[in-house]
């Protein structure tokens, strides 16, 4: 079942403090930027930059994901390995949006920007 309008307004919220605090700066954003995408019960985090190959060809590459599970009102947290499939994180479960944004920026381990 899709996320209710309150949970997409905290949702959007957070993702945008999360946007705020990690994007590159303004200069930078049109070589390497961040966006989000909701699909279902999933956040996904996506690297924004031209084609390597094709600069005037913008690619979008998912490096975290966040699929709330409902029964257990907790957040699953996965990141993209370099094979193109998603693998549980170490931290693999978050309480709310917010800790799993604070993961994501945390990168304990360097999954997400390397």
């Amino acid at each position: 079942m899709p996320f209710n309008e309150v949970d997409l307004k905290r949702i959007e919220k957070a993702a945008a403090t999360f946007m705020a605090e990690h994007r590159p700066p303004a200069h930078v954003r049109s070589q390497l930027d961040y966006e989000y995408q909701i699909e279902g019960q999933s956040l996904e985090l996506l690297e924004v930059r031209p084609q390597w190959d094709r600069p005037s060809e913008i690619t979008r590459r998912p490096f975290a994901k966040a699929t709330y599970v409902r029964s257990r009102n907790l957040w699953k947290v996965y990141w993209m390995r370099g094979n193109l499939t998603w693998h549980p994180y170490e931290t693999s479960e978050a309480k709310s949006i917010d800790q799993f944004f604070s993961i994501v920026g945390a990168d304990k381990f360097g999954c997400f920007f390397g």
